[in-house]
């Protein structure tokens, strides 16, 4: 969406203009026929409709969606050009030591001398006792009894390949990769050697020797260390970074990383030998075995090895490529980026999928992949439309099911798990890195990017190059990590090169896949990276990743979940397969349809743990065992814990009884006879009727709710309403007298109590009428009469009335819109989101128990905390809708951390109804504001939605500059803790109170604070056993702490700023306003205040009297101020 800034605003439009768009009541002014805003003729697109019709209100709509998208794709595609601009890498003065150094390496490299032909003990002991060099042999070691010698010889050739070659490279956390490719000569290895680590064997010494030499090189002074290529363990590989010597291949400044990698001749060993299906891990009772007992194919084996045939061969095809299809080096740098944003590498633990897996995938598309070897990806794409199509291949594609083979015929690889993208002309399949969880995350994140690309509506740029998506806790629903115990044996021989912790992961996978079922969408899990290790060093152990994280994404609807049914218990099979993967869990129950079926029964007494956290824990003790079963570290449950639970799963269940209340007053109310008007409409705006109210609402025969809901009753129109606001309010007595006493008639049991707000404004709502019923709950009733806005207007317009009276008529209005207007109509909408997202209810409550934990519920209102947790379900871009209240919390402070709301407004779709010219229009207004008040002094958040397109109905009474600025500091703090604390996340320290920044505390006294007085009441029932007769309903609506805060707000408002939290009221912060500082003396000051004279000063000043204003607060405060705290 295009926002547009102050200046756009006064290019386009007077500011008689923008007066006229903002002031109440007058619509947009429209250009006259054939003429623009700009005075430009012509310049506003025709629409496609004959003379004299009128186009539908949906046609209307398609046309304004194709203007729209066609500028929206003109912006998208400009944002991605200057992205472009931005992360190539520049080839200036600093690119220039990388080059020297690469000149420097390779000629070095060309320079070791050659090795004789030993065994791997010489070779090992001569490289430690010449170099002090270990040799990274891949386990299992190579042992004593091999026949086949180690050697070294000049290379056939060395390369500058990978992306830095082809001019597509993109920087990796600050940091650019350059690839240096020693192609190994063929007479080092022999025919065979492509069997049982033969090769890896002979690479790893050959590397070895590069160390060497580069070690003992002349003028060649590097840091060198071994790490693994790709994070592959058969790959041992060399790490080149600067001694920061300030010398002419010193490339520290230009932030790169020299990795020098091997590769083979094309022709060293036959494909046919290393395709996916082969096994060349032989064990050594082969020979013994049956055919039907053959060894596993060993593809992860085969295909590292096939992929150092083939370096050069693929760097030809994708510089071939480049040159036949002009946006392919643009569209690979788009892709790299997609794909580091999500996390997604060609590191094994980075999902096997990078920059270099990208581009083949996509150049070989280019080229064939279709139906009868047609090309899937056309070569005319722009780089937007090659991305968007390379991308929606990966999303649509299941290459585990439809495996796809290109340049090979008759080729059957049998059953496999992982994905299969197999290029015949070079044997390799280039997915081979890929597990099948990491494939399901590629392809779900690209589904999500495409939905974002194809939204008619909202950025499509930022959600997928800028924002990072691979955040854990913004991601995954639902999170833990789970140690390798030292006990767990795989199941299973190991026929395939994976490490210990690759095969953990599969099992893991394999049974959580199985137990889970329908309970969850997609889950993955993690592992850290290997770290480097110097050459004198041996390998680091395998098992050093010893921690797995796994996260998951949850089917909302299922995955609570406490009975599971199995198979029927004549399916003697299945019913037996069951039972021995649940164990004893597993019971055969007789259903209420009479069936008998194997089930499941998971208990939730126990509060502190989930249904799911009990499903994960039985299956893991049991297939992964005991100790590792022990170690389980469940993160971010806790956040629910923070709440008050609900009965059952149903996290709306606990508003039931009050929801039911409110129908039964509405349809009492309108079967009353007796009224002389029909009654239009009945609303209420709450937060406990939205589900939306962090203390919850608890009805019981001994006492009454404290706060009561507001309900509104609408008659019909007629002409015997008066003219004028003072005989509207009397008769809005009137009615409210005559609804009491028809409802003390109808109804058994109810108290009604009439009575008077604002009564010194007589602009305000003065009348209501409180209906307390047996079981609590409360009601007060006002009526809602749409005359009187239009009498506010008319008197707004008066120019008789001076400055204070118009202020005072504009502050009724918005009172007015606010409560009567858009009250009703926000409860209604947050009430039907919540029931279509199950866990919006929660992540609401624990918003606004963050916002008060930190004491700024004085300034944030209920609904702006709605509207931006709203925001995070009902535009949930880059991510899909959040599964958990931790992922629902987490990204809406995420948002609020980032959000920069003095240059940006907040759009908040609520349900699709919201059209190109409502954003135009909210974006033209809140420019509008921002020109008109710079200062940001009437309102600073703007806050729209389709229900609100003024944007200030939530946040014209707050938040000041002061408190938006703490709100987003706040925000970005809890954002900074979450990431450092990770895994051992406490969710409690999110809501730690901090009162360091404020100059006075007030300290309340525990007796008056909302959340105790309903205990006290039900203690006193309980010890006395009160009837209802006794209740005081004098006290309904009664909250001593917001009165309290009121009137010091109304006295002391100018001169201190107030924070205090609702359900966290222990205590009153406060702030100096500045104005109180030193300052000149002069009469009729509002304040207290006290002559200071400073040692320099010629006439003396005046300062607050903070002792005497403090005393004063205090005295107000009665018993309610146990003691004032000053700091300042």
């Amino acid at each position: 969406m295009k926002l547009l800034n102050s200046r756009e605003v006064n290019k386009k439009y007077s500011l008689n203009y923008v007066r006229l768009v903002l002031n109440i009541g007058v619509k947009d002014p429209q250009p006259a026929e054939g003429q623009s805003f700009d005075g430009v003729p012509g310049n506003t697109p025709a629409l496609s409709t004959k003379i004299g019709s009128i186009p539908s209100k949906q046609s209307r709509r398609a046309q304004d969606r194709q203007l729209k998208s066609a500028s929206d794709s003109n912006v998208f595609q400009l944002q991605i050009q200057e992205l472009l601009a931005k992360v190539r890498p520049s080839h200036g003065s600093r690119m220039e030591k990388v080059e020297i150094a690469l000149r420097k390496l390779q000629r070095v490299i060309e320079l070791i001398p050659n090795r004789e032909p030993t065994t791997v003990l010489r070779a090992e002991k001569k490289l430690r006792e010449s170099h002090n060099i270990t040799i990274p042999f891949p386990e299992p070691r190579p042992g004593l009894e091999v026949n086949y010698l180690l050697a070294y010889a000049k290379p056939e050739n060395i390369n500058i390949v990978g992306s830095y070659a082809r001019k597509s490279a993109v920087r990796v956390h600050g940091r650019l990769m350059i690839d240096l490719a020693v192609t190994m000569p063929s007479n080092v290895f022999q025919r065979k050697d492509y069997l049982n680590y033969r090769y890896f064997y002979k690479r790893a010494y050959y590397i070895a020797c590069i160390a060497a030499g580069i070690q003992g090189g002349q003028d060649c002074n590097y840091n060198v260390a071994f790490t693994y290529q790709n994070g592959n363990h058969l790959q041992p590989i060399l790490i080149i970074n600067p001694v920061l010597d300030g010398g002419e291949d010193d490339f520290s400044k230009s932030k790169c990383q020299i990795r020098i990698i091997l590769a083979a001749s094309g022709c060293l060993f036959p494909i046919a030998k290393t395709l996916p299906h082969k096994n060349c891990i032989r064990s050594k009772v082969l020979h013994t075995q049956s055919p039907e007992m053959l060894p596993a194919a060993t593809p992860l084996y085969n295909a590292t090895m096939r992929s150092e045939c083939s370096t050069l061969s693929y760097l030809e095809l994708l510089h071939k490529t480049s040159t036949y299809c002009d946006s392919f080096r643009d569209a690979c740098v788009l892709g790299s980026i997609w794909l580091q944003q999500r996390g997604f590498g060609s590191d094994l633990a980075d999902g096997g999928f990078g920059q270099f897996e990208w581009a083949c995938v996509t150049a070989i598309l280019l080229r064939g992949g279709g139906s009868k070897e047609k090309p899937v990806l056309s070569k005319g794409y722009n780089y937007c439309q090659l991305f968007k199509a390379a991308l929606q291949y990966l999303a649509i594609t299941d290459l585990t099911l439809n495996p796809l083979i290109v340049y090979s015929d008759h080729v059957d690889f049998g059953v496999h798990k992982c994905p299969l993208f197999f290029d015949g002309e070079r044997g390799l399949n280039i997915l081979f890195k890929m597990t099948t969880w990491s494939y399901n995350t590629l392809r779900h994140e690209a589904r999500l990017t495409i939905k974002t690309l194809n939204e008619p509506l909202g950025d499509k740029f930022n959600p997928s190059f800028i924002t990072r998506i691979n955040e854990l806790f913004y991601r995954f629903d639902y999170i833990f990590s789970i140690p390798i115990a030292s006990t767990w044996k795989p199941s299973g021989e190991r026929f395939d090169s994976s490490d210990r912790v690759t095969r953990f992961c599969q099992e893991l996978f394999d049974v959580l896949t199985t137990g889970l079922g329908d309970r969850i969408k997609l889950i993955h899990p993690q592992t850290t990276k290997d770290p480097m290790w110097p050459i004198t060093t041996p390998n680091p152990s395998l098992n050093s990743r010893a921690v797995v994280v796994v996260g998951m994404l949850l089917n909302v609807e299922q995955s609570g979940r406490t009975v599971d049914h199995g198979p029927l218990a004549e399916d003697k099979n299945a019913a037996a397969a069951f039972r021995a993967f649940w164990g004893e869990k597993a019971e055969l129950r007789r259903f209420k349809d009479g069936s008998i079926q194997e089930s499941l029964i998971w208990s939730t007494a126990d509060s502190s743990h989930s249904v799911l956290d009990r499903i994960v824990a039985h299956i893991l003790r049991r297939h992964m065992g005991q100790e590792t079963a022990e170690g389980i570290n469940f993160v971010g449950n806790a956040f629910e814990s923070l709440l008050p639970k609900s009965k059952g799963s149903d996290p709306l269940a606990i508003y039931q009884p009050l929801t039911k209340a409110f129908e039964t007053l509405a349809k009492e109310i309108r079967s009353i006879e007796g009224l002389p008007l029909q009654i239009r409409q009945i609303s209420a705006t709450s937060p406990h009727l939205r589900y939306a109210s962090y203390d919850t609402p608890n009805l019981s025969s001994y006492g009454y709710c404290a706060q009561p809901v507001s309900v509104y009753v609408q008659f019909e129109g007629s002409t015997r309403w008066p003219d004028d606001l003072v005989g509207i309010q009397r008769t809005k007595i009137a009615f409210l007298l005559k609804i009491g006493e028809l409802l003390q008639e109808s109804t058994s049991g109810m108290i009604l109590r009439l009575g008077l707000e604002n009564e010194h404004q007589e602009f305000l709502n003065q009348a209501f009428l409180d209906l307390i019923y047996p079981t609590g709950a409360t009601f007060r009733l006002r009526i809602y009469h749409e005359r009187e806005l239009s009498i506010l207007e008319h008197l707004l317009r008066d120019k008789l009335n001076d400055f204070e009276k118009r202020a005072e008529i504009a502050s009724a209005i918005s009172a007015y819109k606010r409560d009567f207007v858009q009250g009703p109509l926000h409860t209604e909408a947050v009430r039907t989101l919540s029931t279509r997202f199950p866990l919006l209810s929660p992540s609401i409550r624990i918003m606004k128990k963050w916002r008060d934990s930190h004491l700024l519920s004085l300034h944030i209102s209920d609904e702006l905390i709605e509207i931006l947790t709203i925001r995070t379900f009902v535009q949930p871009d880059p991510w899909q809708t959040p599964g958990s209240v931790m992922t629902g919390f987490l990204r809406t402070l995420a948002f609020i951390s980032k959000w920069d709301w003095q240059s940006e407004p907040l759009i908040v779709d609520f349900g699709h109804e919201i059209s190109t010219d409502d954003v135009e229009g909210i974006s033209l207004r809140f420019a509008a504001w921002r020109n008109i008040d710079p200062g940001m002094n009437r309102f600073v958040v703007f806050a729209a939605s389709n229900l609100d397109k003024d944007g200030i109905s939530w946040t014209e009474q707050g938040p000041s500059k002061v408190v938006a600025a703490r709100f987003t500091s706040l925000a970005r703090a809890a954002c900074k803790l979450m990431k450092e604390q990770a895994l051992n996340m406490e969710p409690s320290a999110l809501f730690a109170t901090s009162t360091a920044e404020y100059d006075f505390i007030i300290h309340l006294n525990p007796k008056f604070i909302s959340n105790n007085l309903g205990q006290d009441r039900q203690r006193a029932y309980l010890k006395n056993l009160q009837i209802q007769s006794s209740w005081n309903t004098s006290l309904v609506g009664i909250d001593p702490i917001r009165l309290f805060l009121e009137e010091i707000s109304r006295l002391y408002g100018k001169i201190v700023l107030f924070f205090h939290g609702v359900n966290n009221g222990s205590c009153i912060g406060g702030l100096w306003s500045p104005q109180t500082r030193l300052r000149d003396w002069k009469v009729n000051m509002t304040y207290s205040t006290l002559p200071t004279l400073r040692p320099g000063d010629a006439d003396g000043k005046i300062a607050i009297n903070k002792i005497a204003t403090l005393h004063d607060i205090a005295r107000l405060g009665g018993d309610m101020v146990s003691r004032i705290e000053e700091r300042r």
